[in-house]
């Protein structure tokens, strides 16, 4: 496992440790490696696993989901020196209810204050959001992170006049192997959203692109467009849009 290569995956060689820094690799990050679970509708196992990470992200030239972006995410910052760690999440549903408690991987790097880092939630904040309620704007929307009870924040988007929670984040350290049931739950269980379809989504400089099980959905400046794709056009709609050959 190369940090060289891994930055190269990603284009950049910005490497000191700095907010400056940081808000720049997690921008690369998303707007080069993909949110996909392909691996999970094809029942390709997935292990808690950095090197298996390295390999199928950086080798190999796909994408993931939570435990593989923000897993690998955390060993490339932690390998460049920043204070880095793994937390976990409970997503809120759009209609309130909330999913398997915990479930979701996401990161806490400390600086001159601790900021929440997500490379892998799909369409989501595209820099680092501190801890202080303070609202930040980017492209795919505008978040802030509410403070709930000590060390549990919610993080939200902005819907016009209100407030909508994303997840509910706690903000303690855990290992990657703490995961373990949830991971198994998210990509075996019937009742989870990453076994329904297949999901491929990626940042753009000026909106997303994601292939929705067969409807590829192209977003730019908000403007969205909504095209079907068919069985035979698959390999090379991931080809062009997300740089994935299977």
């Amino acid at each position: 496992m190369k940090v060289e290569q891994y930055l190269k995956r990603i284009s950049t060689n910005n490497n000191d440790i700095s907010l400056k820094t940081l808000n720049h690799l997690q921008l690369q990050h998303m707007l080069h490696v993909p949110f996909e679970n392909l691996d999970v509708i094809h029942q390709i196992p997935i292990a808690l696993d950095v090197e298996t990470y390295y390999r199928k992200i950086v080798i190999n030239h796909r994408g993931g989901f939570c435990y593989e972006l923000n897993g690998l995410f955390n060993w490339l910052l932690q390998r460049l020196g920043f204070n880095s760690r793994i937390v976990s999440a409970t997503v809120q549903r759009p209609d309130g209810s909330w999913a398997f408690e915990g479930s979701h991987a996401c990161l806490i790097v400390e600086l001159d204050q601790p900021y929440l880092v997500d490379v892998g939630f799909g369409d989501s904040a595209r820099f680092p959001l501190p801890l202080t309620g303070e609202a930040r704007k980017d492209i795919s929307g505008t978040y802030r992170l509410m403070k709930v009870q000590d060390g549990i924040y919610d993080l939200q988007r902005q819907n016009k006049n209100e407030w909508d929670t994303l997840y509910r984040l706690d903000t303690k350290g855990k290992k990657l192997a703490e995961f373990e049931d949830a991971c198994q739950f998210n990509q075996t269980s019937p009742e989870s959203h990453f076994t329904q379809k297949k999901i491929v989504s990626i940042a753009t400089s000026n909106g997303r692109v994601t292939l929705s099980g067969n409807s590829l959905i192209l977003t730019h400046n908000g403007e969205r467009q909504k095209t079907k794709v068919e069985a035979g056009e698959e390999p090379t709609v991931l080809k062009k849009y997300f740089d994935i050959k299977l």
